[in-house]
């Protein structure tokens, strides 16, 4: 769990960080994410009930605690710097200040890669989902634009708030349900279920085991 705590700032903090910012995400009310001067970004979570689960457990915190718990497992995730809370235009926001990882998504990459690259991180891909998987990670909107390729060759994730961790490894229908979110996604089935399968179905069940890869086989749709 992260040991950084939530600062509250004032609406003129705010004004001052984003000065000369970039906004790269917003909705019709605010930006959602900011790249600022310095070369950070900013990702805002605006509350949008009086009474929610944002009061006790605020999404930036969520945020935070479950990059942590990645890079527990081992898998690369942008540096946390700051948690602000403030509040702007008679809006309430909480806002998570990070560093973000250098590199392209997965689904980038593999669009213009050739077959031997492609397998390549397809095989890593198949790595990292079983490592969530083994070690009680539920990530619910797991996506091939969620997954980044680093400088070195590795995959690290993003956009993970909507994390959750079990003390124990993910059932097998859970696992299950956590496909259905990838197979929403029609280049990602193509390449994952289709094209490349057996090298993904390969490499989960080379660190999952036989087993547990048996979830696989029964969501794959060809």
């Amino acid at each position: 769990m992260t040991t950084l705590c939530i600062k509250t700032i004032s609406p003129e903090y705010y004004q001052a960080i984003t000065r000369g910012a970039t906004v790269l995400e917003k909705d019709t009310t605010a930006p959602k994410v900011l790249q600022l001067l310095d070369g950070g970004f900013l990702k805002l979570f605006r509350r949008k009930r009086w009474f929610s689960s944002e009061l006790f457990y605020p999404y930036v915190k969520r945020f935070a605690n479950n990059a942590s718990i990645l890079k527990e497992v081992g898998i690369a995730t942008p540096e946390i710097l700051n948690l602000y809370r403030f509040s702007y235009n008679q809006l309430d926001f909480t806002a998570v200040h990070y560093h973000p990882l250098p590199g392209d998504t997965l689904r980038n990459v593999l669009s213009t890669a050739d077959e031997t690259v492609k397998k390549h991180f397809i095989w890593l891909f198949g790595e990292l989902l079983a490592t969530l998987h083994e070690h009680g990670i539920y990530f619910r909107s797991i996506h091939l634009a969620n997954v980044l390729v680093l400088p070195d060759q590795q995959l690290g994730l993003i956009d993970f708030a909507d994390m959750k961790k079990q003390s124990h490894a993910l059932s097998q229908a859970k696992r299950s349900r956590n496909l259905k979110h990838l197979q929403r996604y029609q280049q990602d089935t193509h390449w994952l279920f289709s094209e490349y399968y057996d090298v993904f179905l390969e490499a989960y069940k080379r660190f999952a085991g036989a087993k547990n890869a048996l979830f696989l086989k029964c969501n794959n749709k060809d």
